[in-house]
């Protein structure tokens, strides 16, 4: 585990510095919708994609909580290595001994038991407008302390769990996401400008340990931005699983997405994970572009032979993880689609902030305004 802590950290370091987040950001900018305009747009594509993931995937939309009990083990922990952390407080006034409360910093493993919770059959799935805060990004033009997602969870069956029931599924997702952005060059035409590339069509598949071998001497994130220079539209499967070069992908959380059963590619070779992200080419910040996080979830073996490479096992006591080793909560597939990712890259957005209300450093707002770049606050 310390050599894939390592490489993870030399195979694709996040933006660090202002400066660079300066030279990231384009010049010549010039937003296609006034900020009014923008926010009727973007709550077009919400509505658009609520009802489409409604009913291309067979989900209901609930209720989702902000806050949830420390001890429960359900809050999302982002990554491997800790360094992510959530935002702890007491409440309760009046208690004997106050509950440990913790601000969700996504809603991945609240959703599992949320679908016995809701009833939810076979086929069945729910939707949530999630919001989260996560204190310990940098902020630059695509992170924001403040997070919305869809939030969505499915229950599948033992036999689902494969490479083709994953696909069929993301195929459904990008069906909305394309439409959305077609959704909304309608309603708003100025959009649908010469300046920037149509939105693809179709996506492609890619597995991590297959663009590895295209790009062998490339770090991750540079394999990433290479890969969809050339294929604007892509889900990369497999992000966790140890690849041929004696690392990760990208690190991910041991107790959701399941990254170690076997697969085969189509060409036949042997393959880990059953989840993975949809990436798009960013015209306006001529970068990568991630909308998605998702995958087919762990299973009670899976669960532990992750929390055993991980180092780890000691979350199994935690009531989440038992849950799931006592067979209580269903199988399932889920994922998160950030929605101001969304937006921004629907809205030809060169900022986060363009479609969202946060708070943002002096530093970057600076910068944003000599971009002739409006952030929201």
């Amino acid at each position: 585990m310390a050599n894939m802590d390592k490489k993870a950290d030399l195979a694709g370091p996040g933006i660090s510095t202002y400066d660079e987040v300066a030279k990231i950001l384009p010049d010549g900018y010039e937003p296609i919708l006034p900020p009014m305009e923008r926010m009727k747009a973007l709550y077009e594509i919400k509505r658009y994609i609520e009802d489409g993931l409604a009913r291309e995937l067979n989900l209901q939309m609930v209720q989702v909580p902000l806050i949830v009990e420390k001890s429960s083990g359900v809050n999302d922990d982002l990554d491997r290595d800790g360094s992510r952390t959530p935002v702890d407080f007491p409440c309760g006034l009046g208690l004997d001994r106050r509950i440990e409360a913790q601000v969700v910093q996504a809603a991945t493993k609240w959703k599992r038991p949320a679908l016995k919770q809701f009833g939810c059959a076979v086929g069945e799935g729910i939707n949530t407008d999630m919001r989260a805060v996560r204190k310990d990004y940098f902020l630059d033009h695509d992170h924001s302390s403040y997070v919305d997602q869809w939030d969505w969870e499915k229950v599948i069956t033992d036999k689902d769990r494969n490479l083709d029931y994953l696909k069929d599924t993301v195929r459904k997702i990008w069906k909305v996401l394309y439409g959305a952005g077609m959704h909304a060059q309608e309603l708003f035409p100025e959009l649908k400008t010469d300046k920037y590339p149509d939105f693809p069509e179709e996506l492609e598949f890619f597995h991590a340990e297959e663009i590895l071998e295209m790009y062998p001497d490339l770090p991750r994130k540079q394999r990433e931005t290479k890969l969809i220079m050339e294929h604007p539209a892509v889900f990369i499967i497999g992000i966790g699983w140890v690849l041929k070069d004696g690392y990760p992908h990208e690190m991910r959380a041991a107790d959701y997405d399941d990254w170690v059963t076997p697969t085969v590619s189509e060409k036949g070779e042997p393959m880990h994970g059953l989840n993975g992200d949809i990436l798009v080419w960013n015209p306006v910040t001529k970068r990568r572009h991630e909308l998605t996080s998702m995958g087919i979830r762990v299973t009670k073996e899976t669960l532990k032979q992750q929390l055993e490479l991980t180092g780890q096992m000691d979350f199994l006591d935690r009531p989440y993880h038992k849950a799931i080793m006592n067979d209580e909560i269903p199988l399932s597939i889920g994922g998160g689609i950030g929605q101001a990712r969304t937006y921004m890259y629907f809205l030809r957005s060169a900022h986060l902030g363009e479609v969202t209300v946060s708070i943002w450093p002096k530093k970057l707002k600076e910068i944003c305004a000599a971009k002739n770049i409006t952030v929201l606050e």
